[in-house]
Formats: structure tokens, C-alpha cells, sequence
């Protein structure tokens, strides 16, 4: 395992292994055995990043979320797991009520609910202290000062370590920690959204996007990332659900372009000649660019993630790389 550090402030930057694990689905669609064999290789592997929400999975069984957490939970206190490994979670986006989604019904960022969302994650997760916390999605009926502020709060009292946020505009992120850094306040320092090396069309609309998705890490979002150095990148989805390589999986539509069937000719010809899996180039793709890039991939088997893991020490030649950047 290869590791980098997030966060600029001595008090509260961490090393973290380049390749984090999702947990998403662990305890609902992945049952508890299978989830503890990926927790326990993962970090049998060296690996030290563990992603998970607050409303994971609540689509699975149409209640509320938590059960990744609640996993997780219980896996750390049958491992004796401490503080050495990293676990991020999220919130604002648990539905308020079972029956209902992050759409229509959403907990949102006010700073009652980043005080309460937080410590019930705590308690599931087993932890006195969450090391990173995620404002999940956007809450325009909260001001950003008062999210600020709420997330701050947690910094200062010590319950949470590392701020970040995904899926939001990026006029939004930087309004956001520009009060902060005004006001003497942590900010996000971590920004998790979807990236990959095939690119979606960012202009489709969607119930969460009515504009078009302010999820993808689009062409401004990555203009803000080399401009912004001190931030890290988690990128979620990178492998987009097994579409890269398993038939029975299609892209989405928002891949449904003239750039596709290009970018993915350049993969197949790299993993040709490396002798590598189209995952795993997506992969090496993402950990050796220029920005700090933390690949966020899930596992549904100890297979899976081996493949995964095997990407940390694949490296690309300067033509490869120089070749599946150019593809469009």
C-alpha cells in the first residue's frame, strides 16, 4: 500500500492509504460475513480509508440508513480496530422519515441537525471522535454561514477531525470556505465527487440536478482543485459500477456521447499492453495524475478488492498516461 496526506493543518492532517474503500452497501445488499472478509484483507493489505454516510443504504429497505455505519461499528469492536484506521462518514442527505429519499425528504445542514446527525454517527460507528465528516449534499434553505459554523463547532470541541463536502456547486464550496478562512474557521479541506476516466455529460438533469449534475468532478471543478492545492479529491464510483468491464452492466446515459468509445479504445489498449484489467488502468489512471486524486471504490468480494488493490502498484508509462489524457 502507498499512502498521502489530506489536510493542511498539523492539528488535524492525516496519512491516509491512496485507495479508500466504500462501504456503502456493507450490512444491507453485502451481508456481514462477506463485509468483514473485505474490512479485514483491506486492512490485512495496509489499507487505512474506510467511506461511509449516514443514510447508507437506505434505498436497500426503504428505511432511514445507518446500517453501513452500524457495520462498521461492529466490526471495529470485534477487531479491537482504534485509531489507526480512517473512517470518513457523511450527512445531510439521511431521509427524515422511512418510505422517503434524500430528494423529497432530506435532514439536510442546519446546525441542529450537523450537532445531532453527527453524534448519532458517533454512536453507531462506536467512535468518540469522527475523523472526517462530509456535508453530503447541498441544503439551500440553511445559509452557509450557519453549515460553517455548525461544522466548525464539532472541529473545536473535537468530535469530528477533517471537514469536507460532495456533490455541491463549486460556487457554493468556495463560498463556503471563504467565510471560514474569514471568520478563523476550519473549511472543507476534502471535496468527494464522481470522477473517472470516462466523462460524463454534466448538462443532463436529473430529480437531484435539476440543472444538469453537480456531482461529477467537471472541467471548473478540477480548474479549482490546481488552483487549490491544499484540497484532496476522493473520487467516487471511479470503476462506475462494473460498467468498464461487465456487459450486464451499461453505462449510464450520461456517458452516451462521441468521447466514450474513444477514451474507452485507449483503456483497452493499455491494459493490453500492461497486462492489467481495464479497472485496474482506470485506477493507476487516477493515482498517478497530478492532482491528488484518492480513488473511493467499493467491494462486494475479497476478489474484487484484490483486483482493486492489485491498480496501487500498477505504474503507467508517460506515453500511456500522455495517451488516455488525450483521448476525446
Amino acid at each position: 500500500m502507498k499512502y498521502r496526506t489530506i489536510g493542511t493543518d498539523p492539528a488535524t492532517r492525516r496519512e491516509v492509504s491512496v485507495l479508500a474503500l466504500g462501504a456503502m452497501l456493507f450490512g444491507s445488499r453485502t451481508d456481514e460475513k462477506t463485509s468483514f472478509a473485505v474490512l479485514d484483507r483491506y486492512v490485512e493489505a495496509g489499507g487505512t480509508f474506510i467511506d461511509t454516510s449516514d443514510n447508507y443504504a437506505f434505498w436497500e429497505d426503504g428505511s432511514q440508513g445507518g446500517q453501513s455505519e452500524e457495520l462498521l461499528g461492529r466490526w471495529r469492536r470485534s477487531r479491537g480496530v482504534g485509531d489507526e484506521i480512517f473512517i470518513a462518514t457523511k450527512l445531510g442527505a439521511r431521509p427524515l422519515a422511512p418510505g422517503t429519499g434524500y430528494v423529497d425528504n432530506p435532514e439536510g445542514l442546519s446546525a441542529k441537525v450537523i450537532r445531532e446527525a453527527a453524534e448519532r454517527s458517533r454512536e453507531r460507528l462506536g467512535v468518540e471522535k469522527l475523523d472526517l465528516l462530509y456535508a453530503h449534499i447541498e441544503d439551500r434553505t440553511v445559509p452557509v454561514q450557519e453549515t460553517v459554523e455548525g461544522f466548525a463547532a464539532l472541529v473545536a470541541e473535537g468530535t469530528v477531525g477533517l471537514l469536507g463536502v460532495s456533490n455541491h456547486a463549486v460556487w457554493r464550496v468556495e463560498r463556503a470556505r471563504a467565510l471560514a478562512a474569514a471568520a478563523g474557521l476550519p473549511g472543507y479541506e476534502v471535496l468527494q465527487y464522481q470522477h473517472s476516466h470516462l466523462r460524463p455529460r454534466t448538462d443532463v438533469p436529473s430529480d437531484l440536478f435539476p440543472d444538469g449534475s453537480l456531482g461529477g468532478a467537471g472541467a471548473e471543478l478540477l480548474s479549482y482543485l490546481r488552483a487549490e492545492p491544499g484540497l484532496t479529491l476522493v473520487a467516487y464510483s471511479p470503476l462506475l459500477t462494473g460498467a468498464y468491464v461487465r456487459s450486464d452492466k451499461p453505462l449510464p446515459p450520461d456517458y452516451d456521447h462521441p468521447g466514450t468509445p474513444v477514451r474507452l479504445a485507449a483503456l483497452r489498449d493499455v491494459a493490453r499492453e500492461t497486462g492489467a484489467t481495464v479497472n485496474q488502468v482506470v485506477l493507476a489512471w487516477l493515482l498517478g495524475g497530478h492532482l491528488p486524486v484518492i480513488p473511493l471504490a467499493g467491494a462486494s468480494s475479497v476478489a474484487q478488492l484484490e483486483e482493486n488493490l492489485a491498480a496501487v502498484d500498477l505504474e503507467l508509462t508517460e506515453d500511456q498516461r500522455a495517451r488516455l489524457d488525450a483521448a476525446h
